[in-house]
């Protein structure tokens, strides 16, 4: 008990911290937005530009510089869990949507502690919109945010970035949910999990995802009431499979798992 108060007064300075982080990357993702850019494709045929490796190295200069001790991982330059705490970065979740001038991708700041998530920023630079969430709390910018009520399926508004991520038995399990929801909506990266801790959306249903697409989005989503889990319902961390469910409310949730696991 006296451990989980000591982190949560740290998590104050450390959110300070981060939104000094998104601050300071702003500039240089908007310099790059709907300006010619090379893209080339990675090993796994994921896009890459300048402004990602460029941002992320930025990023991890001033996290080295700050706390020299925590560890740093990165969509770009990788890295490994050093230590208890440890920095999760992904300056441009949705290289897709910026390179095609879709104004939504966003910059996700994770801090774990023992490799579970701790402090989240969602920094949405063209619309200037963040979520930022330590324990227990999730402000849209500088007011609290909460989730809606919704606690059925049948109620929800579904949404996921893609259908296009889902293959093989995973994208019955998309359909299964998706038309069961009242409605579903596609696109959006990080900014969807946002949408669900402020109450406008209820499911968020993805796969294939990495620490660095999703540490940034757990205590967001669970400061504003709600819940997100990977498929089985356990817990995110540094070692999940990638499928990542989100949902307003418990009821809803295990719904949604119910739903999936069939």
């Amino acid at each position: 008990m006296f451990e989980d108060a000591v982190l949560a007064d740290e998590a104050v300075a450390y959110l300070v911290f981060a939104a000094e982080l998104a601050d300071s990357v702003r500039p240089l993702l908007l310099s790059h937005f709907r300006s010619p850019l090379d893209v080339i494709s990675k090993p796994d045929d994921s896009p890459v530009t300048v402004a990602d490796r460029a941002a992320e190295l930025h990023l991890k200069e001033r996290i080295q510089q700050r706390f020299p001790d925590h560890g740093i991982i990165g969509e770009e330059t990788g890295g490994k869990p050093r230590g208890a705490f440890n920095w999760i970065i992904d300056p441009i979740d949705g290289t897709k949507s910026f390179i095609t001038g879709f104004p939504l991708f966003g910059t996700l700041i994770a801090l774990s502690y023992e490799e579970k998530p701790f402090c989240g920023v969602i920094d949405i630079p063209f619309t200037g919109e963040r979520w930022s969430a330590g324990p227990g709390r999730t402000m849209y910018k500088s007011t609290l945010a909460r989730t809606s009520a919704c606690g059925r399926v049948a109620d929800a508004r579904f949404y996921t970035t893609s259908p296009d991520m889902f293959i093989d038995g995973e994208a019955e399990t998309f359909e299964r949910l998706s038309r069961s929801a009242r409605l579903r909506r596609f696109g959006g990266d990080c900014y969807i999990y946002g949408l669900l801790a402020s109450g406008h959306c209820d499911i968020v249903l993805e796969t294939g995802l990495h620490p660095y697409d999703y540490m940034a989005l757990v205590p967001v989503v669970q400061g504003a009431g709600g819940c997100i889990s990977d498929w089985e319902g356990r817990p995110l961390s540094l070692r999940s499979d990638g499928r990542v469910l989100a949902s307003a409310t418990p009821a809803l949730h295990a719904e949604a798992l119910a739903f999936i696991q069939r």
